[in-house]
């Protein structure tokens, strides 16, 4: 008791600071700056990153490089004044140059810049591709880039490329035609016609980009294509130039076209910077990424995530001895139970510090090169560490990155590992963000039933004051291999979400990341009852433990997953008195059947939907229990998502007018899983904040 009536006395302090705060608002949120991911110098002078000017109107948003001294000392400058935005950067050997790709005027497809700091003057193009270029990385010797371009498998140079083009856009019909799987992912369907090489482009005057992956017996398995396909950020193919600079290491997928039945990974090869066969260096059951060397070139990093028919598995770092490939170990002993996230080397090569998600929370360990027991080198207070970059030939230790959390966004941050702390380079949205009315996330833990611990944060709304009574928001999280971050989010933003008078409270339920591969595994054949229970069981505790909230007013919302459960919410409870339910699954069926992917919904639930025997495919399907739908939900969709495609609401919308259930259905047009466009975002929070309030106070 005296524990909780010294938190309702730091919550009134807190309330009275926030008297005069600002409100936040959805042009508050949406207009902040938005600071992109630091690009260190190999010496550690300087920093280079983008910011977003966001605007409404698309047209006139705008993204440029910007400079900083990593030491603090002079304030960020910009260095792109260009309509175009400005991204993929790499820095010179050297620490003159930056490479960097864009869209300039004149240019058909994005291409390769150089801006020369010591040379001065404006940034000139290194290339003319019409396939365009991205993911761009200098040689060590500083005298040639590799980049990515996605080709017509067909063509073995840039003619070749113009003229299959050109026949393309001249045939008469127009038609996509697949003899393999998959078809599609996220919301573009996969081009048959193309698929991404590498190209290697020499910084000497005149001198053209070669496909060095053309003609080769890897580009003409049917099953190749790169990493990270689809997605945000699309497929590529990400190479590591050897210390040497006669190799480039990268990943890439063989066996792509069985994953209608099959796990599928991604295997590394290296291939002479002048081109030749790839040669496989790294395979097994599981996929390869963010190969890295150590600073003597003796070693290559890697991470690695096996295949084992489980729903999750944590990265591993593991390493090889080069270039004999030989020796692979595992860098971070168990029982370290987290995840690897992004990693950096020290300039000496003895430590490699990384991120890995904790708790809500993202923090800095540090393991040493040769492998052994990861210890916490920096944890936030709240918030997020991301991005990490060391100075590769710095004579000492500089660590940037950047850090954020749901009431602070991102800036970019000198990370010193010795004394635990950080500092800002960048201060964008520093005083504005600390103008407004809005609070860090609070955390609780409680057991739950089957003796697992679990993870929440709430959120308190604006003019919070302890004395009152608020309802209860749930907000479910996608995934499900996922976790709630300490960190603004546009999309479902936690405070915004809050603002007409919402208590939140965001569950970290059973198959959450985070919190070890026990927890996130245990979704396995329990896909959405468990997880229920579990976000149910967390507004129950913090019902008991919160004496603001008031328990006969709960409401819920969620997408992808989120929206999954959701729509398991209608079927199985009526406690809530009103739900969003946005990118929601029908049938664990519908969805299989539909989705860009299929066999790892398979794995989840133990075997195909037509094994007699499986009883889960219909046991944990909204639609079986459309009977029992009563509560009022707002339904919304993307045209444009094919992760979880628009045919999944609309047998929910059916069976919803069928049962006469007060719903509304918000079908959009322009988006896909997410929505991105500033109106159609803001008029998404109105509607939600609408719903949700006509019902809580009926």
């Amino acid at each position: 008791m005296k524990r909780l009536s010294t938190f309702i006395a730091t919550l009134l302090v807190a309330a009275a600071a926030l008297a005069a705060k600002q409100p936040l608002t959805h042009e508050t949120l949406w207009l902040m700056k938005r600071v992109g991911a630091p690009s260190l110098s190999p010496d550690g002078r300087l920093v280079v990153f983008s910011v977003t000017e966001p605007s409404y109107d698309p047209k006139e948003q705008t993204s440029d490089l910007w400079i900083v001294p990593a030491d603090g000392s002079a304030k960020p400058k910009q260095i792109t004044f260009s309509k175009a935005s400005e991204g993929d950067l790499s820095w010179s050997p050297d620490s003159r140059r930056i490479a960097f790709t864009t869209k300039r005027e004149g240019d058909e497809a994005s291409q390769l810049y150089l801006l020369d700091f010591a040379g001065g003057g404006e940034a000139q193009r290194l290339t003319n591709v019409s396939t365009g270029v991205s993911s761009p990385r200098f040689s060590d010797d500083g005298k040639n880039v590799v980049f990515v371009s996605s080709v017509f498998r067909t063509a073995a140079d840039e003619e070749a490329n113009k003229k299959a083009a050109k026949e393309a856009k001249d045939r008469k019909y127009n038609v996509r035609v697949y003899d393999g799987y998959p078809i599609r992912s996220w919301d573009r369907w996969i081009d048959p016609d193309k698929q991404v090489h590498m190209f290697v482009q020499p910084l000497t005057e005149g001198a053209k980009a070669k496909d060095i992956l053309a003609g080769t017996k890897l580009v003409a398995n049917p099953g190749f294509s790169g990493t990270g396909a689809g997605g945000e950020g699309g497929e590529t193919l990400r190479g590591q130039w050897s210390p040497d600079h006669q190799w480039i290491v990268f990943p890439a997928v063989t066996s792509r076209n069985t994953s209608a039945y099959a796990e599928v990974g991604a295997e590394l090869f290296r291939v002479k910077a002048d081109g030749g066969e790839p040669e496989r260096i790294a395979f097994g059951e599981g996929s390869y990424g963010d190969p890295a060397f150590s600073p003597d070139g003796k070693t290559l990093y890697t991470v690695f995530n096996a295949n084992n028919k489980l729903p999750y598995n944590n990265n591993r770092l593991v390493a090889f001895d080069w270039p004999s490939m030989t020796n692979r170990r595992e860098i971070v002993a168990q029982p370290f139970d987290r995840s690897v996230g992004g990693y950096a080397i020290t300039s000496d090569g003895r430590n490699i510090y990384f991120t890995a998600e904790d708790s809500g929370l993202e923090k800095i360990y540090v393991v040493s090169s040769k492998g052994g027991d990861a210890r916490l080198a920096v944890e936030p207070e709240r918030g997020v560490y991301t991005d990490l970059e060391i100075a590769g030939k710095a004579p000492s230790m500089v660590m940037v990155g950047r850090w954020g959390s749901a009431t602070d966004p991102q800036e970019i941050v000198r990370i010193d590992p010795a004394s635990k702390t950080r500092r800002n380079l960048t201060d964008f949205n520093v005083e504005k963000a600390a103008s407004l009315d809005w609070q860090p996330l609070q955390h609780f833990w409680f057991t739950n039933k089957d003796g697992m611990r679990i993870h929440n944060m709430i959120a308190l709304p604006e003019n919070f004051d302890p004395n009152r009574k608020y309802p209860l928001f749930v907000l479910m999280h996608g995934g499900a291999a996922n976790m709630w971050r300490d960190a603004i989010s546009l999309r479902w933003n936690y405070h915004l979400l809050a603002k007409p008078g919402y208590v939140m409270v965001m569950t970290d339920y059973r198959g959450s990341t985070g919190y070890g591969e026990k927890l996130a595994q245990a979704i396995q054949n329990d896909p959405l009852r468990g997880p229920a229970d579990d976000i149910n069981a967390g507004a129950d505790e913090a019902i008991k433990r919160y004496p603001f909230i008031d328990g006969t007013r709960q409401v819920a919302a969620g997408a992808s997953y989120g929206g999954h459960l959701a729509n398991w919410m209608e079927a199985t409870t009526t406690r809530y008195k009103a739900i969003v339910s946005h990118a929601g699954l029908a049938t664990l069926q519908t969805q299989w059947g539909t989705s860009d992917g299929n066999y790892h919904r398979e794995l989840m639930v133990g075997g195909p939907f037509w094994d007699a025997n499986n009883k889960i495919w219909i046991d944990q399907s909204p639609l079986t229990y459309a009977n029992r739908f009563k509560t009022p939900i707002l339904m919304s969709v993307g045209e444009r998502d094919f992760r979880v495609p628009m045919n999944n609401t609309l047998e929910m919308w059916a069976a919803l007018q069928r049962m006469r259930v007060p719903s509304k259905l918000m079908v959009w047009p322009e988006e896909n899983h997410w929505i991105l466009s500033g109106e159609n975002s803001k008029f998404f929070y109105q509607q939600v904040s609408d719903w949700l309030g006509k019902w809580i106070h009926s």
